[in-house]
């Protein structure tokens, strides 16, 4: 180890590598906070020559090694599994080139999210992916769980957004896939890139998608008794044909926590409220805001709100938007899930999260991308109560559980970090697994890059993994 660090150090400088325990201990974790982990070293790279450089050291001393973003991810996706090397992208933030004409911007992976839309929104033009996290997560984290967000609903979610990027490649080559150019011919490796989590290489650069900022906004809160009403309306607006750019549901215990933290005015005594938001051109916005309220109605809202300003709109957005940190008045600590279940068993989906936090005696509030059953129950938890972390990790796998018997998923944008790993056999088959094994192999036939991390790799899987790839080769 003093080797490494002797090593990083002259390749970075000082300034640039962090080996105390003190300055080590923020990066165990990310955002599930549940599992923990020091890395040996963290370093900050500023360019792709760098981060290549940090590569071929680990690889010469046989060190696992990992990117980072800005920690924001849910799942452990950032989890220094055996410790080694975090390579922190923070420094990498530069916005290269901006390219409206042709609809695109070249970034580096440590650009925040809301900076790049910020940056552009003069030029009329924005990055679509806006997960809640918007204000903290980077660019390069969005690629790495293929991130979601509010808006995604009507736009899509990271890779429908991502023209190509460049990778250092966990043995130090550098490859460039996609770029500028719509519908390059090949296979599309930069969807394969997109949400593989940090275990194919390290992303240095990406090709951005810019899109045209709507000219007009009609947002509306729907104001709900039960939980079941709020849900059976956005059944009845997809089904009526309307594609909002955002659904977005929350339920009584997050809305006393946003309420007390924004003072948005939320009705406390509603069982749920749905956000609802069509976006485009101004003409023909308003029949389309007063079809979403008569669905809502006939779904018994006992009101349905307009933001008439930009103000208004805004303040709503943050209240949504902020609401995870908003939790924090409710308990010390809390573990989100990201589940997917098809729109129609939202309310079943729903009462089967009640269920389960009766059961196991846990709160657990709810605030989600509703529109394309994107879950995310938020359990209420003291992670210093050995007792209440093990109930959390038990309702937790019996949420996911759950919405894989409703056909749905274990992840939506979250991605399946250390966390969810033990559900990748539910959900696939050995041969589908073997083949998603085989295809890292290909890229990282070691496993040095992000290891023991997405798929189930105990040894025998592993062998069988470069197995395939001889074979393949």
């Amino acid at each position: 180890m003093s080797v490494l660090l002797e090593r990083l150090i002259a390749t970075l400088g000082r300034e640039a590598v962090l080996s105390s325990p003190a300055e080590l201990l923020v990066y165990e974790c990310d955002g599930y906070t549940i599992e923990k982990n020091r890395p040996d070293v963290v370093v900050f790279p500023t360019s792709t020559e760098q981060i290549v450089q940090i590569v071929r050291v680990c690889n010469e001393l046989e060190v696992p090694f990992l990117p980072r973003g800005a920690g924001t991810s849910l799942a452990g996706g950032v989890l220094p599994v055996g410790g080694g090397v975090v390579i922190s992208l923070a420094r990498m933030k530069k916005i290269r080139q901006v390219d409206t004409r042709n609809r695109y911007a070249i970034v580096e992976p440590g650009v925040v999210n809301l900076s790049l839309t910020n940056y552009l929104k003069p030029h009329g033009w924005h990055f679509a992916p806006d997960p809640s996290s918007q204000g903290a997560c980077t660019i390069g984290g969005n690629v790495a769980t293929n991130s979601g967000g509010p808006h995604t609903l009507k736009y899509g979610v990271t890779v429908n957004h991502v023209l190509g990027v460049e990778l250092v490649l966990p043995d130090g080559r550098v490859v460039t896939t996609g770029g500028p150019i719509e519908d390059a011919p090949g296979y599309d490796l930069t969807g394969v890139i997109v949400g593989s989590e940090g275990t194919f290489g390290i992303v240095s650069k990406i090709w951005v998608r810019l899109t045209r900022n709507p000219e007009a906004y009609r947002t509306l809160l729907g104001v709900f008794e039960t939980v079941d009403d709020a849900t059976n309306t956005i059944s009845d607006l997809i089904g009526a044909g309307i594609i909002p750019a955002a659904l977005e549901m929350l339920d009584a215990p997050i809305l006393s926590a946003i309420e007390a933290a924004f003072h948005f005015g939320f009705p406390l005594d509603a069982g749920a409220v749905l956000i609802m938001e069509v976006d485009g051109l101004a003409a023909g916005l308003d029949a389309d805001a007063e079809r979403i309220e008569k669905i809502a109605r006939r779904n018994r809202a006992r009101e349905v709100r307009r933001a008439n300003t930009e103000a208004e709109r805004a303040l709503l957005w943050k209240s949504r938007k902020q609401a995870f940190g908003a939790v924090g008045r409710l308990a010390p600590s809390y573990c989100t899930q990201d589940g997917v279940v098809p729109r129609t068993k939202l309310p079943e989906m729903l009462r089967k999260i009640q269920y389960i936090g009766e059961r196991y005696n846990l709160k657990i509030c709810n605030v989600f991308h509703a529109g394309d059953g994107n879950i995310h129950p938020i359990l209420l938890f003291d992670e210093r109560d050995a007792d209440q972390v093990q109930r959390v990790l038990k309702a937790s796998h019996d949420i996911l559980d759950e919405c894989i018997r409703l056909g749905g998923s274990v992840t939506g944008e979250h991605g399946i970090g250390v966390e969810k790993i033990d559900f990748m056999p539910k959900l696939f088959s050995p041969e589908d697994l073997a083949m998603m094994l085989r295809l890292r192999a290909a890229f990282n036939p070691y496993g040095r890059c992000s290891p023991r991390k997405m798929l189930p790799t105990a040894g025998a899987c592993i062998e069988q993994s470069k197995v395939g790839r001889r074979a393949a080769l």
